[in-house]
Order: C-alpha cells, then structure tokens, then sequence
C-alpha cells in the first residue's frame, strides 16, 4: 500500500484489550433488549438451542475471517478488499469500489445508534437524578417521557420536515445525542491504543460486573423465578418452527458484529504475534455471556412485576422496565446501575461503528485522526438529528441489507477472491509453538458454510422484511 497503514499508526498494545474493544463492538442493543426479547418470544431453551449453534458456527468462521481480512492487509474494508482483488486480478481498484459498502453500512448504522445513544444518555442521567424514579409506576408518565425523546414519523421527509418547523432541537433528543456523540468522538481522538483500547479495558468490566450485581439481586426478589421457569423452557416441537432457527440465526449474526467493516477495523489493529481463532473463541465467548447475563436480569425482572416481557423494540427499556424497576425494593439504585451498565455498552458499540470511516479517511485522504474523527463526527451529528422521528426505519434499513450485504462481501472476498495459501496464511499467523494450525475443517466451513449462512441473512432476512414488515436481527 502507498499510504501509511493503520498498523504503523496505531493498534491495540495487548491482547485483551483487543478481545474487549471487540467485545464492545459487538455487546451494543442486541444484546440488552434484543436478545432477551427473542428469548421470550421464542421460547426460551427453544430459542438458546440454535442460538449457541450458530454462535459457534459463525465464531468460528465469520469472526476468524473478518480479523483476518483486516490484519493482513493493515487497513479497513477498502484497502483489504482491494488487497484480495489486486492478488487475483492484478487490479485492486475493483475491490476498493467494493469496500466502500461496509464502509457506508458502518456509518450509516453508527448514525442510528447515535439518537439511541441520546436515549441512553438522557435516561442515565435521569436514573441518577432520580427522576426516573419519580415517575413511579404512572406509564401515562413514563409513556410519553419516551414518546417526547423518541418522536415518530413515517417517511424520511416528513421526519425531517417535522425536525425542521421545530428548529430541529425543538423536539426529540438531539442535545443528549450531540453529548453522547462528543463523549464518543473524545475517546476515538485519543487513539487505538489511547482512547478505544484503555476505556474498553474500563467499561467491558464495570459492565459485566454490574449485570452480575443486579443479576444476583434480582434473583432474590419474589416472583423472579418465574423468569427463571421460562428460561429453561423447551418445546421440542418448537424446534421444528423454521421461524425459530431464522430469528435465532438473525441475533447471533448481528451479535457478533460481522458485517464487513468493524471487525475488519480493528482486525487491521493487531499485531502479527496475536493468535486469531482464540481471540475470535474469547469474543464470541464473552459475546454471548453478556447476552445471557443481560436475559437474566430483564425476564426475571420482568416477572417480579407481573409484567409480561415480550413487548418488542426500545419501548422494553425504556417504558416497560422503568416501570418494573419503579416498583421493585431498591428500584432507583437498580435503575442507575442498569442504565449505566447499559451506557457502556451503547458507547463501546458506537466507537466501533464509527472507528471504519475514520479510518477510512486516514487511509485514502491521508488525514490526521483527529481531523478524520471530526469530519465524521459533524456528518453523524447533522444527519442524526435531522433523522430522529425515522431512526427506526433507517436502523431497519441498514440492519436487513446494508449489513449483511458488507457480511457477505466480506466472505466472498477472503474464501473466493484471495487464494486458499494466503487466506490460510493470515488465519494461521500468530498461531504459537505448540497450537495445530487451522487447516481442514476452516477453509471449507468458511468458503461454503458461512458464506452461506451470509448470503441467506441477505436474502431471507431481506425477504422477511418484505414480507412483514419485520427484521430478524
């Protein structure tokens, strides 16, 4: 490559602290109310079943590749894309042009997640203040709190005429978007290793330590082992539901964060001694442990308030368990630990999502990184806040086909585009004396299995979408 590499710039200085930025990436929304969500709706082992089978079968693919991809060309999605081309073709301009896909998908979605971020920061603030609490248990209170920070509008036009006649700050959450916003620009100015690395080695474990916390809590209130009772709920005929396996492989997919252009980034961080199949093991790991943990604490929650915990999207945390949480023993304490737990989780996603664009002008522009990082921090605020009464539209959006379009070309540039002896060559660098290299069972699980399972998240989610009206991951 002409240019300077990402590599020579910066990276991760250990390896756990890569495994937790990762881990950051991918413990986002998905996690927190998504996941406990499909769980109760699904039936609860009867979803976790194929859950934990995919899980396995894209962390030890997709994970691995994406990592990969990213380490042996130093750069993001566009550079290894074109790395792949350039070594089949000659040409690398191609796979360039193509790697500007996952490059929009990750801003696009990091745009979303930015009025959610708002959401997450006002309410934390408001657990800590306590007027969270006082709402009490009044949901013609806490209802419309929501409805006013999240306003809703059916086409983008009219979302953004809506933002426009009220001076685009007159309605919504666009000043705790803008704060969460700044918060997350500051840590990607202070670097790789400066900034994402050391507050991800803070938050991943303040994080999982305080779902701990409110987990054990929670499991000595009356009524919590009702939520327990559904968990460890099998329906044997329930696994022959096809819709089960779809929206079980939709959240362990989108979970992991493979979509072509985070964990290529950050993949492109590491140094050559680090051994890929066991950090992807680690973050696909801790990755689920973080989703359980989370289910743990929101069903049973859930059933100590008598509440039924199935309703879906953001309305689960941010009108139904306030409620809960209102009326429980401890309820105020319980809701600014969760709701902290849950800002850190918000915050290490959005570093991610936004890092593959800055990196990108640093790659192609040949820009400084705090000039990159507030180019497109300017653009994520302006569109964001234009956006709010469509967020859920456009996360659909992105989330049904830009993704996993950035997933599957992603797949098919590394087990497709670039030749067997370099892609294996990659996968196993940094394996140490002792450790089997990959070799057998990988190249053809990747190559046939995962850009498979890719290609069917394009299309039958896709389909479904249509179809419904519904996203499965």
């Amino acid at each position: 490559m002409s240019n300077q590499t990402l590599e020579t710039r910066d990276g991760f200085k250990s390896k756990w602290g890569f495994i937790l930025a990762c881990i950051g990436s991918a413990v986002g929304m998905g996690n927190i109310w998504r996941f406990p969500i499909m769980v109760s709706t699904w039936g609860g082992l009867t979803f976790l079943i194929p859950y934990f089978i995919f899980v396995v079968l894209i962390g030890a693919s997709g994970v691995i590749e994406e990592f990969a991809l990213g380490r042996r060309a130093a750069a993001g999605p566009v550079g290894a894309f074109g790395m792949c081309t350039e070594e089949r073709t000659g040409s690398k301009k191609s796979g360039e042009l193509i790697g500007a896909i996952p490059i929009i998908g990750a801003m696009m979605l990091a745009i979303g997640y930015t009025v959610v971020l708002g959401w997450i920061f006002k309410y934390t603030w408001m657990s800590i203040s306590g007027s969270l609490f006082a709402m009490g248990q009044d949901m013609s209170v806490i209802g419309p709190t929501f409805g006013a920070a999240a306003p809703e509008a059916n086409t983008l036009g009219e979302a953004i005429g809506m933002m426009a006649s009220n001076g685009f700050f007159g309605i919504g959450n666009g000043v705790w978007q803008l704060i969460g916003l700044v918060v997350s620009l500051v840590i990607m100015a202070m670097g790789v290793a400066g900034g994402i690395e050391k507050a991800n080695k803070i938050m991943m474990p303040v994080l999982f330590g305080l779902f701990v916390i409110l987990a054990v809590y929670i499991a000595t209130l009356p009524g919590a082992s009702g939520g327990y009772k559904y968990i460890f709920t099998l329906n044997p005929a329930g696994l022959l539901n096809w819709e089960v396996w779809l929206f079980a492989f939709g959240q362990a997919f989108f979970s992991l964060s493979v979509a072509g252009n985070g964990s290529v980034i950050y993949g492109s961080y590491l140094p050559k001694n680090e051994d890929l199949p066991s950090s992807a093991r680690n973050v696909a790991l801790f990755d689920t442990i973080a989703a359980l943990l989370a289910m743990i604490v929101i069903l049973p929650a859930m059933s100590v308030g008598g509440m039924e915990p199935s309703a879906g999207g953001p309305g689960l945390m941010f009108v139904y368990l306030p409620n809960v949480l209102n009326g429980m023993a401890g309820g105020r304490i319980v809701g600014m630990i969760f709701f902290v737990a849950v800002l850190f989780a918000g915050l290490s996603s959005i570093v991610n999502l936004y890092e593959a664009p800055v990196a990108f002008l640093q790659e192609k522009l040949h820009l400084g990184r705090i000039p990159s990082v507030v180019i497109i921090g300017a653009i994520g605020a302006v569109i964001s806040v234009m956006i709010q009464p469509w967020t859920s539209q456009w996360m659909d959006l992105v989330s049904v086909f830009i993704c996993p379009l950035g997933a599957v070309l992603a797949g098919v540039m590394f087990f497709w585009v670039l030749k067997k002896e370099t892609a294996m060559d990659a996968v196993n660098e940094g394996r140490t004396a002792g450790k089997k290299p990959i070799d057998s069972w990988f190249y053809p699980l990747g190559k046939y299995g995962y850009c498979l399972l890719a290609l069917i998240a394009l299309i039958g989610g896709a389909a479904y979408f249509l179809i419904t009206g519904s996203s499965i991951g």
